[in-house]
């Protein structure tokens, strides 16, 4: 039996090469279309897609990436998962079909480049200025220059409209010189996600995508939709056209666009293009080479997986007919009538199918929990490599529906006001035996291979004792397992960042990035007060009675704030009695606030917030605000 100091950290167990070793049976490892496919159209690239920014720094490589050069996957990595890696390892400009190109694996997402008969229109400008610029480069490095006269946000997912100003300028929208188009609803939907919850989805999406961990084959080798995100700036411009209709139709530069909309599917604002001249189907994020998430595991509002079905049917009926090529913001294109056919047909009911087969079993009484171990896709979609679960899993989609229609209530009552880990904790070790006896059993269970329990029961033992080294060891190593074993890159990723930050803890990586300028320009005021309120610590400010007039000088823009039973509520109608105190400044001052470059009570002292009446009120307020910084255990209590 292994002692807890002989568990070897990145190494595959007997157990592990079991797994994979069984996956490989199951994957349909004869079709090779996809390989061909993502190399199809290759004109040129630059050495390991290396991008710096204006200083220098390192903003993207996939350099790191080179161990992905093996066929063959090794016992640390599942087999499918470790093809995903390798093909999304494939970088540069490619041509999908005539005046369409697209630069690939210089970013997480896809840039799409329309050549118009006059300039370009570019359909998602990536995550950052620096990517975006040099997929810019590139193509120009290749293809006649044209200036830009279009950009397209295909949704409100930072990595489609982040690069913005890396093929474009704020002078050249606002001078109608480039249209920058959108769905509707995308303002609300791009700046809201990052606001409210902005702190803690940036702490799990380091679980999610891996951002923290060393690329190796022990570590992360993918993020399923692409490698991970670059390290650059994050830039926004807001739409000056916005697709309103279910479809529109509209010819832009030469080049006709059949806009569909499919909100509440993959993003809340989304929309699908048909290019009939061109005989080409984009459909955004709803049709990539994996099973997507409902519910992404850094969080998210749960996304409607009849209604992403539904568009799909719809571009499949409308449009695929007549298309010639098919392709997406993220991997790479499919060729041919009857394999869009096939391709669109297939994620159409894989979406479908997990839909209505969870909404089932839960008209029999089964929980989320129960239907995700019992989902079992048709053999038909099984078989198909897009299919799998390399970003979203079957388990978690199938929990998302249930919360989507349930919540997360599981209808059993022992479960309606169960006690938190740092509570349950201590009393399960306390029921098992004490944590030796834990120990001993939960290793006999780990030399069988049940990580899954392991990992489970060594959690109550690290809530209860977070210092106890042979308990978080055992986790560790149960949860890297894990991850060696996951066909999802988002599993994976998580699994190993637990396994690590249980052995290492947190580290300095855990901090959160600065804001971004043009984001913080975006947020609307309502969006503003509302971040306000969610940052107050409401039994400090239970006892707090204050009306606080708030004007901004520079936009005229006045609100009526009333802080009252612990709540901070905001109107733009006047307070009917009198308010305590007035606050005057710019959007500008506040803008510099939220970016950190200033505080409120810098500003004040400098006179660039002014207060009429009882001043206090308003400086009251501000010591009921908490700070978030992102820096918080997952792993341990």
């Amino acid at each position: 039996m292994s002692h807890p100091q002989d568990l070897s950290a990145e190494k595959a167990t007997l157990a592990t090469v079991a797994a994979h070793k069984q996956a490989l049976q199951d994957l349909p490892l004869e079709d090779h279309l996809d390989e061909e496919e993502a190399r199809r159209g290759f004109i040129g690239t630059v050495p390991d897609a290396e991008v710096r920014d204006a200083y220098g720094a390192l903003v993207w490589s996939v350099a790191d990436y080179q161990f992905l050069s093996d066929p063959v996957a090794p016992a640390t990595a599942h087999p499918a998962l470790w093809r995903q890696a390798r093909l999304n390892l494939i970088h540069g400009l490619f041509k999908v079909t005539d005046r369409i190109y697209q630069v690939r694996g210089f970013d997480l997402s896809n840039m799409t480049i329309i050549e118009g008969d006059s300039g370009l229109i570019i359909i998602d400008p990536l995550t950052c200025r620096e990517t975006a610029k040099a997929a810019l480069d590139l193509y120009l490095s290749h293809r006649p220059g044209k200036p830009v006269v279009a950009v397209i946000y295909s949704h409100s997912h930072a990595d489609h409209f982040g690069g913005v100003k890396g093929v474009t300028d704020e002078a050249s929208v606002r001078s109608g010189k480039v249209a920058v188009i959108a769905p509707e609803g995308f303002m609300e939907a791009a700046i809201s996600e990052n606001v409210m919850a902005g702190t803690v989805m940036w702490r799990r999406a380091q679980f999610q995508g891996g951002s923290t961990l060393p690329r190796n084959a022990c570590c992360q080798i993918d993020a399923g939709l692409g490698k991970t995100g670059p390290r650059g700036t994050v830039t926004l411009i807001e739409p000056t056209w916005l697709i309103r209709e279910e479809t529109e139709t509209h010819v832009i530069d030469g080049i006709e666009i059949v806009f569909q909309l499919t909100p509440e599917s993959e993003a809340p604002a989304e929309m699908h293009f048909f290019f009939p001249q061109l005989r080409a189907l984009n459909l955004a994020e709803n049709g990539t080479r994996t099973l997507h998430n409902l519910c992404p595991l850094r969080g998210a509002q749960v996304r409607d997986a009849r209604l992403w079905s539904r568009y799909l049917n719809d571009s499949l009926e409308r449009y695929a007919p007549h298309a010639d090529v098919v392709f997406a913001q993220h991997h790479w294109p499919t060729w041919g009538r009857a394999r869009i056919t096939a391709f669109i047909e297939q994620q159409r009911d894989l979406y479908k199918f997990l839909h209505d087969q969870t909404v089932r079993m839960m008209n029999h009484g089964l929980t989320g929990v129960e239907i995700a171990e019992r989902m079992r896709l048709p053999d038909s979609l099984h078989a198909q490599w897009h299919a799998r679960g390399y970003y979203g899993t079957v388990s978690h989609n199938v929990k998302a529906i249930y919360q989507y229609y349930l919540s997360w209530y599981d209808g059993n009552p022992s479960n309606l006001h169960a006690l938190p880990p740092e509570m349950s904790g201590p009393r399960y070790v306390e029921y098992m035996g004490g944590a030796q006896a834990m120990i001993e059993r939960a290793r006999e269970d780990y030399e069988r291979g049940e990580y899954r329990w392991v990992a489970q029961v060594m959690n109550h033992l690290i809530f209860a004792e977070p210092q106890n080294k042979d308990a978080r060891e055992l986790g560790a190593a149960a949860l890297e397992q894990m991850g060696f074993q996951a066909e999802s890159a988002t599993w994976r990723n998580a699994f190993l960042l637990g396994a690590r930050e249980l052995r290492e803890g947190r580290g300095r990586a855990a901090t959160v990035n600065s804001r971004s300028a043009d984001m913080v320009r975006a947020i609307s005021d309502s969006l503003f007060f509302d971040y306000l309120a969610i940052r107050i610590d409401g039994l400090k400010a239970q006892h707090m009675h204050s009306r606080i007039a708030w004007n901004f000088t520079d936009t005229g823009k006045r609100y009526a704030l009333t802080l009252q039973h612990g709540a901070l509520t905001c109107s733009e109608a006047p307070h009917v009695t009198p308010s305590h105190v007035t606050v005057s400044m710019s959007r500008e001052h506040l803008n510099e606030i939220l970016l950190a470059k200033t505080t409120f009570a810098d500003a004040i002292a400098q006179g660039q917030i002014m207060l009429e009446g009882d001043s206090e009120r308003f400086t009251s307020l501000l010591g009921m605000l908490d700070r978030f910084n992102g820096d918080f255990n997952v792993v341990e209590p």
